[in-house]
């Protein structure tokens, strides 16, 4: 099976045109096998791709996370997604439909340097309602913002969304502190969140800048995540910390998110091309 490695600011991908993404075999134990990164190919995930059925999108997706558990969407995976059809010559032109789980992603090519790529992407409206993100909290509320959760023996001042997958946002003093590794996988899987959730550990630099450190739903620490920066921003925002323009400090660079006035999310960034392979095993 041959498939195509790319990274989208450290987060990486191994990604690889199917037949149909919805009847490919076992593609959970797959991911695992192939996202191995001592006995595999290595990557935060696996994307499958397989061309549209209908005539309003031109591609479908589906995204693996390391651990085999299936992601509604990835704002770098479909990014690199969108790099590997323009580098494989699948797609000519600069408006590409991916469909995810999360909903049909429209993106723009805005500029290509060798391997290079890089797409501004509409990742679609932000779910605030405590029950769409989904966050069970009691009365339902229509935001979440500055809840207050207690977990691993810290108190932290919690703000979630949802970009189709749920986030969970947390602004704190130091983004590099050790203590964040004890207490992320512990907010992951709190019962607050039936459905696990995404953690964002953000420092605020400036009105329109922000330090980011992520973790992932399944995946664990990553260099950068497209929806986690989306929610990041999103969740600045909304506790008056940031403008509605933002730059995302990454482990893995720098992204741009913007959530227009028709509460629109859009996201820019870039994805770049690693190598390609023939997966045997």
């Amino acid at each position: 099976m041959k498939f195509t490695k790319l990274q989208g600011m450290g987060n990486d991908f191994l990604v690889t045109v199917v037949k149909d993404v919805y009847s490919t075999e076992s593609p959970n134990k797959l991911a695992v096998r192939m996202c191995d990164r001592h006995f595999g190919a290595g990557a935060d995930g696996l994307v499958l791709v397989s061309r549209g059925s209908s005539s309003d999108l031109d591609f479908h997706s589906r995204i693996f996370n390391a651990d085999g558990s299936e992601a509604e969407v990835s704002g770098n995976g479909t990014r690199c997604v969108a790099a590997y059809l323009y580098h494989s010559g699948l797609w000519p032109v600069p408006e590409v439909r991916i469909c995810t789980a999360a909903g049909i992603k429209y993106g723009e090519l805005i500029s290509k340097d060798g391997l290079r790529y890089e797409f501004e992407f509409d990742m679609g409206k932000p779910i605030l309602a405590s029950r769409e993100i989904p966050v069970r909290i009691e009365p339902p509320a229509d935001r979440v913002v500055s809840h207050s959760l207690s977990v691993a023996g810290q108190s932290y001042e919690i703000t979630c969304t949802s970009m189709g997958n749920p986030h969970c946002s947390i602004v704190v003093p130091d983004v590099t502190d050790k203590a964040l590794a004890r207490v992320a996988p512990h907010i992951e899987s709190n019962d607050l969140f039936p459905k696990r959730t995404n953690v964002e550990f953000i420092h605020p630099i400036s009105s329109s800048e922000i330090e980011v450190r992520f973790w992932e739903r399944g995946v664990g620490w990553t260099n950068s995540s497209g929806t986690g920066s989306c929610a990041a921003a999103v969740s600045c925002a909304l506790l008056g910390l940031t403008g509605r323009t933002v730059s995302i400090r990454t482990l893995g660079g720098t992204l741009s998110v913007r959530w227009s006035a028709d509460d629109v999310v859009y996201l820019t960034g870039a994805a770049e091309v690693i190598y390609e392979g023939n997966w045997l095993a």
